[in-house]
């Protein structure tokens, strides 16, 4: 067991050594030549002849023609969008450092992917320290300006943003518990809803009760059968002079002595009145 523990101790040993001298290989690069790139990109920078608007402003064309002589003038590549960004960053810097005074001499740090050169700085405010950034290519990738601020500065902030996180986690307390609160009156809620919703309706009955009775008003011709009684009255009176007529022809058969054989009675007209005159 124990030799099998020192084996796994041998092992992590020997893989932590080849780690270290993988990455004990930096980038190698010239002192005195990125000290007068540094110097010749900040000299542009500080004086302020151009701006991060009018780079942006630029076309395309525009502004590879203007790298191309920014890299003949300081011997250093940089994209457009690093100048800018680069620009209004030291805009910034001037907004909460102050105006710009000296610096010192610079310190370099290699790494495997590049080189970080920086520069304790002095400004009329506070002080800070100017950061450039090469790849391994030595294009430089950021130019920054790193304040410093003292501890009462921190703590300030520090206490600054621990009441914001407070006060927020606080408002958003009270906004749930305000929500919870209002889960009493949810059921009275949904009633008054319902009850408004039933009296939107009521001014729909009096033209649901006019429609009704527009109805009734329509079927109520169709209650009386006259043609049906005319024919049965028609009929009546058919049935009626049928027997008149045989009434007729016994009378007028008994006057003569004879029968209704030997006679027929064609028609009967009524007279208007059925008064005698005297």
């Amino acid at each position: 067991m124990k030799k099998k523990i020192s084996l796994v101790v041998a092992v992590l040993v020997l893989v932590l050594g080849l780690a270290g001298c993988g990455n004990a290989k930096t980038v190698s690069y010239d002192k005195d030549t990125l000290i007068q790139s540094c110097d010749a990109v900040f000299d542009i920078i500080e004086s302020g002849s151009i701006t991060s608007d009018q780079i942006t402003e630029m076309s395309d064309w525009n502004q590879g023609y203007l790298m191309a002589q920014f890299e003949n003038q300081t011997g250093v590549q940089m994209e457009a969008d690093t100048f800018a960004t680069a620009l209004e960053g030291w805009k910034a810097s001037l907004e909460e450092c102050g105006d710009y005074e000296s610096h010192k001499d610079y310190e370099f740090e290699a790494s495997s992917t590049g080189v970080t050169v920086t520069a304790p700085a002095t400004f009329s405010d506070r002080s800070a320290d100017l950061e450039f950034v090469f790849d391994e290519n030595m294009t430089l990738e950021s130019f920054t300006v790193n304040a410093h601020y003292g501890m009462s500065e921190i703590l300030e902030k520090a206490g600054l943003n621990t009441l914001l996180g407070m006060g927020t986690v606080f408002v958003v307390l009270i906004f749930i518990s305000f929500i919870i609160s209002l889960f009493k009156y949810i059921s009275v809620f949904v009633m008054l809803i319902f009850m408004s919703f039933i009296i939107s309706l009521i001014k729909y009955v009096p033209a649901l009760l006019n429609g009704t009775s527009k109805k009734k008003k329509e079927e109520a011709p169709k209650a009386a059968p006259a043609p049906a009684v005319a024919a049965a009255v028609e009929e009546a009176e058919e049935m009626d002079d049928t027997e008149l007529v045989a009434v007729i022809a016994a009378a007028i058969a008994a006057a003569e002595g004879t029968t209704t054989d030997g006679f027929v009675v064609r028609s009967i007209k009524r007279r208007k009145s059925n008064k005698w005159n005297a």
